[in-house]
């Protein structure tokens, strides 16, 4: 071999792999292979020279295009790094490099993290409105406030039924009941916010225009008190004291009412009245043992939960309440089931508030029948609802064992532990509701 032969055997040697294998220096390879070597090279000074403004280039094969592609081509990338090596630098030379990145990678960890954390809030501690309410039933059966889309409270006193715009704060009488002991037991606004179901102390269950402030329609079928309804599109189900629970069409109401609006100036229509006039009744159930003090739809509105006096609490199956058949039968409440809220993210999960003598929250998991989670809270629970924007869930309390009572609990869902509480009630709560069209915010009858 001779000299020229070893002189490329040992550059080939050198700019090999294995060079780089066998040496005693240890290398960082932060790319690829096939772009030339970098880390020789002086580019924080070249970059340098490159953007400094007043460096002035005077050799005329530097236009303006040129100098600024070279300027863009020593630019740091997105990442803060270079253009990837072939041979990389030793290690040592590159310490400075990666501790930099270290530290940026730290610090991106840590502002994620921060980021991941639930911001601050603060709940109040105090009440923003507080209304008169004289002549407010101290009954835990009824449920005599209801909050609308359309931003109205409509509350029963006693024998009258106001409407109060939370938005001009404008308070409206609706009606005024002259029979005495026939007073709202139950009033529910209806989806859209255009009708208000009104349910009384005599059996009467009726349907009033909000917008006009008319009756549309009286509706029959019970034979005592009615405390509990709930909506699902055009069926307005109902709970009474008979033990019995009907499913109404209120789309007989509105039929009737555009046809005998019409009968003043076309008596002809009469005929087409009776042949689209049908019975309001779509169901009737009868499983309850004692007075049906719960009612609520769920937000699919393919099931509809019921609570008794008896301590039972049923679910049903839309598809099947025509049959009398219940999906699940819970008996694990020990006194009557009033409050029912399904959750709002979660739809096959049900929480339920048991009175005096259980005083329990439990969660129910309705596709598998089963309570996923039961926390006593040592009060009477009158009412619950989600919130929309956390995963919480409010219950408002009565009569209690300890100082809990009158008292309203914040508990963070699915954990159930509880958040806050707030107790500005002097006499027990009743009745508890959710401001609909903002989303925010708890009302509470002001005992």
């Amino acid at each position: 071999m001779d000299q020229s032969d070893k002189l490329r055997l040992l550059q080939s040697y050198w700019y090999s792999p294995r060079r780089l294998h066998d040496s005693p220096t240890r290398y960082h390879f932060p790319g690829d292979r096939f772009l030339p070597n970098r880390s020789l090279m002086d580019l924080d000074r070249a970059h340098t020279l490159l953007t400094n403004k007043t460096t002035d280039f005077k050799s005329s094969k530097c236009d303006e295009v040129y100098q600024q592609k070279l300027i863009e081509s020593q630019s740091l990338n997105s990442e803060g790094k270079r253009i990837m090596v072939f041979k990389g630098s030793s290690k040592s030379s590159t310490k400075s490099i990666r501790f930099v990145d270290e530290l940026r990678q730290e610090m991106a960890t840590i502002s994620d993290n921060k980021s991941k954390q639930a911001p601050y809030r603060s709940i109040p501690k105090a009440e923003m409105i507080v209304l008169d309410a004289p002549g407010l039933l101290d009954d835990y059966y009824v449920n005599i406030m209801s909050w609308g889309k359309n931003n109205v409270l409509a509350v029963g006193l006693g024998p009258t039924l106001y409407l109060w715009n939370s938005v001009d704060q404008r308070i409206h009488k609706l009606f005024h009941v002259r029979e005495e002991d026939n007073w709202p037991t139950s009033i529910t606004w209806s989806e859209e916010a255009r009708t208000l179901a009104v349910g009384y102390t005599c059996s009467n269950l009726q349907l009033w225009d909000a917008e006009s402030s008319k009756l549309i329609r009286s509706l029959q079928g019970h034979s005592e008190r009615i405390t509990s309804t709930a909506w699902n599109g055009h069926i307005l189900t109902s709970g009474s004291r008979d033990k019995s629970i009907i499913n109404h069409d209120s789309r007989y109401s509105n039929y009737q009412t555009r046809y005998l609006n019409s009968l003043q100036k076309y008596p002809s229509y009469m005929i087409l009245f009776a042949v689209r006039a049908r019975n309001h009744l779509a169901s009737c159930i009868k499983k309850h043992s004692d007075e049906v003090c719960g009612l609520k739809w769920s937000n699919e509105g393919d099931r509809l939960a019921s609570g008794g006096s008896e301590k039972q609490l049923y679910i049903w199956e839309a598809s099947k309440m025509s049959s009398s058949k219940f999906l699940h039968l819970f008996t694990d409440h020990c006194a009557a089931v009033k409050a029912l809220a399904w959750c709002p993210y979660q739809h096959n999960v049900l929480a339920s508030g048991g009175g005096w003598n259980d005083r329990c929250i439990r969660i129910w998991n309705t596709q598998k029948g089963i309570c996923i989670h039961s926390i006593e809270t040592k009060a009477q629970i009158s009412g619950l609802e989600w919130n929309r924007h956390h995963k919480e869930i409010l219950s408002s309390h009565g009569y209690s064992t300890g100082e809990d009572q009158n008292k309203l609990c914040l508990w963070k869902y699915p954990s159930m532990t509880k958040v806050g509480e707030f107790g500005n009630h002097e006499p027990r709560i009743i009745n508890l509701c959710q401001m609909r069209l903002f989303g925010f915010g708890m009302f509470l009858d002001p005992l």
